[in-house]
């Protein structure tokens, strides 16, 4: 009598975190011979460079979130767990959740970065930052809130305080979060309120360095300004925030220091690592750079673990170029994608040359019909950079729905100039208002 052959155990590779470069490599490996288990905190992937948009009442979280069930569904060796990673053990190839261990065969950890106040962590509470839905949620509520705030408010000081916005960080996000609000104050709201003129609003944003968006080239960085300047938003740059409070943020320029009244401070300033960073320096002696980053090897993976591999945000590396890869969606796509095929290459005895990015340019939005591109060969602004940010955006959306909602409500929004997203979420309003700041004595409202 035969016996049938036992059939071996698939190779185990375990994915932790569902952002754009775990999302890839899963996708990627759908059709590879291993088993997948995607592990996120969430069960839904955020397109994050859309987030700005959910933040200024554009559109609605559900638009640019997918179900990571829904997005995997038709890869049968694909399973995702709702839960938390907090321990990898490198030796015995396993990995802690809440709810218990997982062993695997290769590792890649995809866990992203937050926010950094650069040792203020207090400052969060005066000054949120824009990584997840909820963070969201809670500068559109403080947006919105602001507006309706100063329109009860009876004193001259206070209500400009109310209709002050301070944006600290001249990145792409903060750049975006600036330009969108000036929209909202000039456009969206002008005609919407009957004590406050909404374009007396003061949008100011802060960079530390010489010119906002540092990574693109100067002359971007200087029409970037120009076109903020035209929508009304006031640039400052070389500028360090030495103190955030309720209600007032300390800037230092030079040698003057100087106190700013403003209601709605919102962080865009930098991002420091996931925790499980540092869990990889200290299970598997991972070098981290000064913001908490492992600094992998030219396959992505840690130094002495080739089966354990750092992707996306949370990954130094600086193998291409003079300086590392940028902590953006593109880079941590590919390197998703580069994964997925480095895995069954070496397990079909195949060797794969080391990870290269494809840098098929750089994209920020300033407003309505303006944005800076640089694609490396060419460098414009305007409206056509504009046209290719949104069709940009538009494909790399990942459910079909999302794209076809964001591509309408987009449409509308730019022939009406609304916002109809901007909804204040809460138990009731004034004591939202009053949240912002537990000293502030109740409104007086004008009769």
């Amino acid at each position: 009598m035969t016996h049938a052959p036992e059939t071996a155990t698939p190779h185990h590779v375990v994915i932790v975190g569902g952002g754009f470069g775990g999302l890839y490599a899963a996708k990627a490996l759908g059709n590879a011979p291993v088993k997948v288990t995607l592990i996120d905190k969430r069960n839904f992937h955020l397109f994050q460079p859309l987030l700005y948009q959910v933040a200024t009442g554009t559109i609605s979280p559900a638009d640019i979130s997918s179900p990571l069930r829904l997005v995997l569904n038709n890869h049968r060796n694909i399973q995702v767990l709702l839960d938390e990673v907090t321990e990898i053990n490198p030796e015995a190839k396993t990995i802690h959740l809440q709810d218990g261990d997982l062993s695997y065969d290769s590792l890649i950890v995809a866990t992203g970065v937050s926010h950094h106040y650069f040792g203020n962590d207090h400052w969060e509470n005066h000054a949120p930052g824009l990584k997840t839905v909820e963070d969201a949620l809670e500068m559109r509520r403080r947006i919105f809130l602001a507006f309706e705030a100063a329109e009860k408010e009876t004193d001259p000081a206070k209500r400009q305080a109310w209709l002050t916005f301070v944006i600290v960080g001249g990145g792409p996000t903060g750049v975006e979060l600036a330009g969108a609000i000036a929209e909202i104050a000039h456009s969206a709201l002008k005609h919407d309120f009957r004590t406050i003129d909404t374009t007396q609003a003061k949008i100011l944003l802060i960079e530390g360095l010489d010119r906002i968006l540092p990574p693109y080239p100067p002359e971007l960085s200087a029409k970037a300004a120009a076109s903020l300047e035209k929508l009304g938003v006031t640039v400052q740059t070389q500028s360090m925030v030495t103190a955030v409070e309720s209600g007032c943020v300390q800037v230092r320029q030079g040698e003057t220091e100087s106190a700013i009244p403003a209601r709605t401070i919102l962080w865009a300033a930098g991002v420091k690592a996931s925790g499980l960073g540092a869990v990889l320096r200290d299970r598997a002696q991972a070098e981290l750079d000064r913001a908490g980053r492992v600094i992998v090897e030219p396959d992505l993976s840690v130094k002495h673990y080739p089966d354990i591999f750092v992707i996306g945000d949370l990954a130094h590396y600086a193998h291409q170029g003079d300086r590392p890869l940028p902590g953006i969606a593109p880079v941590a796509m590919q390197q998703g994608e580069y994964i997925a095929k480095l895995i069954p290459a070496r397990l079909a005895g195949k060797t794969t040359p080391t990870f290269r990015y494809l840098d098929l340019g750089k994209l920020a939005v300033i407003g309505q019909n303006a944005a800076v591109v640089d694609l490396g060969f060419v460098k414009f602004s305007g409206f056509i950079a504009w046209l290719i940010w949104v069709f940009a955006h538009i494909y790399y959306l990942i459910e079909f729905d999302n794209k076809l909602i964001v591509m309408l409500q987009w449409g509308w929004n730019y022939f009406t100039r609304g916002r109809g997203a901007r909804l204040i979420t809460g138990e009731s309003v004034l004591p939202l208002i009053r949240d912002l700041d537990p000293q502030e004595p109740p409104l007086s409202i004008p009769r």
